[in-house]
């Protein structure tokens, strides 16, 4: 973590224009009137499932959507509401309300520009790809079982939270099932699902949502028996007027209360947008600012909350239909937002008459799509370490809480990482001989003579917290040797953290009183700067740092030979 004096805030809309053309923004024109439709049912759905008004999801794909095209780091990025952050946002206002989710997304994007401002862009992509998975197919299970209350017409109120707590009830009351209302849903998906087949351009979504309300309309109309419940059923007609920015109210005790979860926001927005960035790069050949990127994605989120919106992030899927549809600057997910505000100003009536099994249909294809469960099949080949990891973020996801899947999650990432490093990481010995060209390319070997009374240890990795408890516990074992010179060979270390150091110092001083000398050989420019910042160049003497382990051993043994003829 390392904020450097430039802040890496480079927005890809800065730059789209120097060699802009007509040619360029009729294809941007094209595909963002596409993905703004696509994303009309997404935006609905997401809202409506993470328990607020649906005119709130298309108001966050609206502005956040503008947000993370103007001053996000990727061309093609597509923001909106997407159904990752459906689960904590729904527990959010079930604890806090309206008040807490915008203070938790606020708190959220301020997160996300701080790690764009200490250049974390990178380092959140490295998060073990079995983690992410077992997140995603977690959220997906959970987005499915949130459905089924509509998609069956079961007419519950209050269903429990809990995963098992809410299925226990649905086969509780399996023999309540709307018939009319679950035919609606299974010809919903079987729409979605045939679209396409007959062409991959036309969004499913959205033409099983023109149908099916159609459909409905009509049928209600010449019999009224038949009837499903809309939209405007559940939450009245809707407002057709952008809300004004509004002002939230912080006090410490509501930062104590919602920081875990703007944690969670954060993560989950920073991971599922880089990953969107990523995939999108590998298609189109252009180069995300990973740094402004998240930049863009915390100023989204500081600015939705104002508005009464839900978080913000890259979609995959959106940005993948902008790619497909020509879209390739900033400006096409410009026109994405456009449309949806005109949509959201003019036909806002129409999406009252949507019946919600059609909505729910339309998440359980996301929930699907969501859960890659091809990848899953694929990890359980891998080593057993990451089917654990899957399955213990899997289960955390969907049997207890997202906010302590993400948390336990990282601390995995990190355990994992650090477990790799020390198998990776190597402490020898040597005695009698050593070879300069070991561990190299170099083809010439140089034997050095090493004098009894010499012992070597090379150092082979980063020297921190992990290896120097492992360099300690080996320096112990050997202390029966009783050598005149410890030689620390640490040519391959890249970096020192302070418990190395500790480690260090008390080793130093603990051979000093045992009249043992300690020589460092190979020490790197910015290690050797943290020893002098810590005074172990003062403690053993500038002239015991030496560049080159010849020089180290010449040393040495002109340090044994002067002991023995002392001792003759």
């Amino acid at each position: 973590m390392n904020l450097s004096g430039t802040i890496d805030f480079k927005p890809k809309s800065l730059s789209v224009f120097k060699d802009y053309s007509m040619a360029k923004f009729r294809q941007d024109l094209i595909a963002g009137i596409v993905v703004g439709i696509v994303a009309l049912p997404l935006a609905i759905a997401f809202g409506i499932a993470s328990g607020v008004n649906p005119s709130i999801g298309l108001i966050t794909a609206i502005i956040g959507g503008f947000m993370v095209s103007a001053f996000g780091g990727n061309s093609v990025q597509i923001g909106g509401p997407t159904g990752a952050f459906i689960v904590i946002v729904a527990g959010i206002i079930t604890e806090f309300g309206l008040t807490g989710l915008a203070i938790a997304t606020l708190m959220a994007g301020i997160i996300l520009i701080l790690m764009g401002l200490f250049h974390l862009g990178t380092v959140i992509k490295f998060i073990p790809y079995p983690i992410v998975v077992g997140f995603t197919a977690g959220i997906a299970l959970t987005i499915f079982s949130t459905q089924i209350n509509d998609f069956l017409g079961l007419g519950l109120k209050n269903v429990p939270s809990d995963f098992l707590s809410k299925w226990a009830v649905y086969f509780q009351n399996l023999g309540s099932v709307d018939w009319y209302t679950l035919l609606i849903g299974v010809v919903s998906l079987l729409i979605i699902i045939v679209i396409p087949m007959i062409s991959k351009r036309l969004p499913g979504s959205l033409i099983s949502i023109i149908i099916m309300t159609a459909a409905c309309y009509f049928i209600s109309k010449f019999n009224p028996e038949l009837t499903v419940e809309t939209i405007g059923m559940r939450f009245g007609d809707m407002a057709t007027d952008l809300p004004l920015p509004h002002g939230i109210k912080i006090d410490m005790d509501a930062i104590n209360r919602l920081l875990p979860s703007a944690f969670t926001i954060a993560m989950l927005g920073a991971i599922e947008s880089l990953l969107s960035a990523t995939v999108a790069d590998g298609i189109t050949g252009s180069r995300t600012n990973s740094n402004t990127e998240l930049i863009g994605q915390g100023l989204a989120n500081i600015t939705v909350p104002l508005f009464g919106g839900i978080p913000v992030t890259g979609a995959i899927a959106r940005t993948m239909t902008n790619i497909t549809n020509g879209g390739r600057t900033p400006v096409a997910g410009i026109i994405h937002a456009i449309v949806l505000l005109l949509i959201f100003m003019f036909l806002m009536p129409l999406i009252n008459l949507v019946p919600m099994s059609c909505l729910a249909a339309v998440l359980i294809i996301v929930s699907y799509n969501m859960s890659g469960w091809r990848t899953v099949v694929s990890i359980f080949k891998s080593p057993k370490s990451d089917i654990s990891v899957l399955l213990v973020t899997f289960l955390l996801t969907v049997i207890f809480d997202l906010t302590i899947a993400i948390e336990i999650g990282l601390l995995l990432a990190i355990v994992l990482f650090l477990r790799r490093v020390m198998e990776n990481s190597e402490i020898k010995v040597y005695s009698d001989k050593l070879d300069v060209a070991e561990g190299t390319d170099l083809s010439q070997h140089e034997v050095l003579e090493v004098k009894k009374g010499v012992s070597v240890y090379e150092i082979d990795g980063p020297f921190f917290f992990g290896i120097a408890t492992k360099f300690d516990e080996l320096m112990r074992n050997s202390m029966k040797e009783k050598p005149l010179v410890r030689i620390i060979r640490m040519r391959k270390v890249p970096f020192i953290d302070s418990t190395a150091i500790h480690n260090l110092e008390i080793l130093i001083k603990s051979s000093q009183h045992e009249g043992i000398e300690i020589v460092l050989s190979g020490v790197k420019p910015n290690v050797r700067q943290s020893l002098e910042h810590a005074n172990i160049d003062k403690l053993i003497g500038k002239e015991h740092i030496c560049d080159h382990i010849t020089g180290a051993i010449k040393m040495a043994n002109a340090i044994v030979e002067k002991a023995e003829s002392e001792n003759k």
